[in-house]
């Protein structure tokens, strides 16, 4: 029978809140055995035999979910990798990109990724340099290869709000991408430049830059992905004319093929993170 809160507070606790767990009482360590796992060892108060009828009862129940604290990134990957557990790498370089690489007898996908790239295989993604790839990371690059998409850039762009079914994103667009940039780099315009510079970032040719958008005070394309550029434009602040800095994502219009909508956010999102975290060393 799983074991609630209040059963191990009842049932196998002290109930002494002798604070030699390291917290405050007794239902507090309880509530934290149930839901994040903490070893029931921690209370040197429980007897070797409690501990062998009680620790694998908590191990199944924590096996089943039952009671656990949610985690949203677990989660979410474990969702991703079986939304994408029907890929083949070998057709994945024609249809994102990349190269198929051999390491030790296994089949790779060598995709770059901002300025390194991710070793993709059948069993799992992580980045080719050994750097950390975390878990939102690697849904993001899921549902990458779970779209589906082959098309490449077609050079049409589009702002997020001009892509369908963005509705309920575009007030996070602004929030968490837009306003974040153009608070972060108002009367900055250099240091934008080169904190793009550092992630990939490029001046676009003439035949990149769309029309109808007037000229900007900078303009940078990133290819986070083989198949999905991204165009930042910036127009910085001018006090005296009264006008605040104002910053645009677009995006390719084939962007729908090969990301859903909460990848592009996500995508726009760890771009800003990415910007934001850039030293500049301009003044040094």
């Amino acid at each position: 029978m799983a074991l609630s809160v209040i059963d191990l507070y009842r049932k196998v606790l002290p109930r002494t809140n002798c604070r030699d767990c390291g917290f405050a009482t007794c239902m507090a360590f309880a509530s934290m055995v149930v839901s994040e796992k903490l070893p029931l060892s921690q209370c040197p108060h429980l007897t070797d035999e409690m501990l062998a009828r009680y620790q694998p009862e908590l191990d199944r129940q924590y096996e089943a979910g039952k009671w656990t604290k949610k985690d949203p990134a677990q989660d979410a990957l474990i969702w991703a990798q079986q939304r994408a557990a029907s890929m083949n790498i070998a057709d994945l370089p024609e249809r994102i990109g990349g190269v198929l690489v051999q390491d030790g007898g296994k089949a790779y996908l060598d995709l770059p990724y901002f300025t390194g790239s991710v070793l993709i295989s059948d069993t799992g993604i992580r980045k080719s340099d050994g750097a950390p790839l975390d878990r939102w990371e690697q849904v993001f690059l899921y549902n990458h290869l779970a779209q589906g998409g082959k098309r490449s850039p077609i050079g049409k762009w589009k702002a997020f709000d001009q892509i369908p079914n963005t509705v309920s994103k575009v007030k996070s667009m602004k929030a968490h991408v837009e306003n974040v940039l153009q608070e972060r780099f108002q009367r900055k315009v250099d240091e934008l430049k080169r904190a793009c510079e550092a992630i990939g970032g490029r001046a676009p040719t003439e035949t990149e830059l769309p029309s109808g958008e007037g000229a900007s005070d900078l303009a940078m394309v990133f290819h986070p992905l083989p198949r999905i550029p991204v165009l930042l434009l910036f127009w910085d602040a001018e006090p005296d004319e009264g006008f605040d800095a104002k910053l645009k994502l677009l995006f390719d219009e084939t962007i729908v093929e090969h990301l859903d909508i909460e990848s592009i956010l996500f995508l726009s999102e760890h771009l800003t993170r990415r910007l934001c975290e850039h030293p500049d060393r301009g003044d040094r």
